[in-house]
């Protein structure tokens, strides 16, 4: 079966996650202002004893997109001592912020690990308009989904509440643009040197055994 060009460059940077790292990104030190920005004041984690890393993004972005599948790859390889979580963002957007009602939606339906890469694969290589209520059921009746259900969940406290959440998350940690990786509530990844994904959750890998040396043992 033939593969679409998302589906092929998936392919191609997932075996590059898999290879070793650049070699110049390894020899040299990390360096502030360049690979990472401190987050000041130091955030507390949601998940206390362990690294949090978090990842800001949005359905919206394309970016994003190209990083979801290589993101979750890198986050089943992490130790225990690891916990990472995503937070969808809406820089005051309203379609944006319908997009994060659906994430949570989703989750909370336990239908997101389902259907997470077709919601960005249906609003980018699709180009279907799914940033309100009505055309979010439309697309969600071929999927499975009580959509009678998802609209209460979706205008729900639950989800009122993870948004505002997720808001406050955005505001503390100074997120600007996405998608944007933060380590241990001290540390967000800039990549500003690194050429591909691969080198930006090299930078990740790294800031987590910074953070982990910086963390006195529990």
């Amino acid at each position: 079966m033939p593969l679409s060009r998302r589906q092929f460059n998936n392919l191609v940077l997932t075996g590059l996650v898999v290879a070793s790292a650049p070699e110049a990104l390894k020899a040299e030190e990390l360096k502030e202002g360049q690979d990472w920005r401190a987050i000041k004041p130091p955030q507390p984690s949601d998940v206390p004893g362990k690294i949090e890393v978090l990842e800001f993004f949005s359905y919206g972005c394309p970016h994003c997109s190209s990083l979801n599948p290589l993101a979750k790859a890198w986050a089943k390889k992490q130790p225990e001592d690891v916990a990472f979580r995503r937070v969808p963002v809406t820089f005051g957007r309203r379609a944006w912020a319908n997009l994060a009602r659906l994430y949570y939606s989703l989750e909370i339906m336990n239908s997101l690990e389902r259907l997470d890469q077709e919601i960005f694969d249906a609003i980018h290589e699709q180009r279907l308009k799914l940033y309100a209520e009505p055309a979010m059921i439309d697309w969600l009746k071929g999927k499975d989904i009580d959509t009678d259900r998802f609209s209460e969940v979706f205008k729900s406290f639950d989800v009122e509440t993870k948004l505002g959440r997720a808001d406050y998350l955005a505001g503390r940690y100074v997120i600007d643009a996405v998608p944007t990786i933060t380590v241990g509530g001290r540390y967000a990844v800039l990549a500003r040197r690194a050429k591909t994904l691969p080198e930006t959750l090299e930078i990740a890998d790294r800031l987590v055994e910074k953070a982990r040396l910086e963390t006195p043992p529990a």
